[in-house]
């Protein structure tokens, strides 16, 4: 792998801000109404944003200097004026109007206005909260940290959260569930990333317990050519590894039939690793020298169904290890 090793200072600020915009990601959008100390209205969208704490819940966001004349934005002037803001969350329903309103209009132009969004009171600050938007939060600022003079210098803006206002259909037991918010991300450039469907995937926190880690993986496991490092990493992240009899009740209870390798490809196409486990043994019975490859390749589609119990029979089944 070539690589480029760069000092900030040794390119242009459009460079330095082109790898950070394109390097971290995707960052979530605030969505952040404010009003001036004149009463005007003004609402923009910041990349720069994340949470940074719950007790008490605390938000950051950065109305940078802009990179192209050095100017501070109406929603950086605002805050420091009146303290208060409407941050939301910026859905895919609403991601084009979002766009609308990061137009640079001059600042006596309502952003709500330009954009088709709809204002809505708040409860204890004077900006309005955005009613397409199905999660929002009413803040009052703890601080603003100024992070250069430069064009392109952040201005960190810490703010408490007063109350929560959350859609009842975005919730599913309790919590809000992604293909129900259906969030979106900024990338680099005028790419947008869509935190839903296809998209979203479970990671197994090791909570809880203590997994046996990369080192106690067996070397034909931690070895294996089909296998990749995040198949790896699932298997580690599992207590024990299960013994060869356990494996070998699972693979004799599984119903083999005339197997052959296109219908092992076949199951293999459709995600049915089971069948996979069974055309693999049968295969196996045949004599067929690539009966190690089957079953790493059973494993690897028990992992990406996050069946680690399988993925392990698997793997144990003795030709694996071959």
């Amino acid at each position: 792998m070539a690589w480029r090793h760069i000092a900030p200072g040794d390119v242009s600020v459009r460079e330095v801000f082109d790898y950070l915009l394109g390097g971290i990601g995707p960052r979530p959008i605030a969505l952040v109404s404010t009003v001036s100390a004149e009463g005007i209205v003004n609402l923009s969208p910041f990349s720069f944003y994340n949470a940074f704490g719950a007790n008490p819940p605390v938000i950051g966001f950065s109305p940078s200097r802009r990179l192209r004349d050095n100017t501070t934005k109406d929603t950086y002037h605002n805050l420091k004026a009146t303290r208060e803001c409407v941050v939301q969350a910026v859905t895919y329903a609403m991601v084009q109007q979002v766009s609308l309103a990061s137009t640079q209009y001059p600042p006596d132009v309502n952003e709500f206005d330009k954009s088709g969004l709809t204002p809505v009171p708040s409860d204890l600050v004077a900006p309005p909260r955005v009613k397409e938007s199905p999660f929002q939060m009413e803040c009052r600022v703890r601080e603003i940290i100024e992070l250069g003079g430069a064009a392109a210098s952040g201005n960190l803006v810490l703010c408490e959260v007063l109350k929560f206002h959350i859609a009842e259909d975005i919730l599913e037991d309790g919590i809000i569930h992604p293909n129900r918010i259906d969030l979106v991300a900024r990338l680099g450039a005028d790419f947008y990333c869509r935190a839903s469907g296809a998209a979203v995937f479970v990671v197994r926190k090791p909570v809880g317990h203590t997994g046996i880690g990369y080192d106690r993986l067996p070397e034909a496991v931690r070895l294996s050519r089909i296998l990749t490092a995040n198949h790896l990493a699932q298997l580690a992240n599992c207590t024990t590894i299960p013994p060869a009899d356990e494996a070998a009740r699972f693979a004799g209870s599984l119903t083999i039939g005339e197997e052959t390798t296109e219908a092992f490809a076949r199951y293999e196409r459709l995600g049915e690793y089971r069948r996979m486990f069974a055309a693999a043994i049968a295969l196996q019975r045949q004599g067929d020298p690539h009966a190690p490859e089957y079953f790493h390749r059973v494993a690897r589609v028990a992992l990406d169904h996050d069946d680690t119990e399988v993925a392990w029979y698997a793997l144990t089944i003795p030709a694996a290890q071959s």
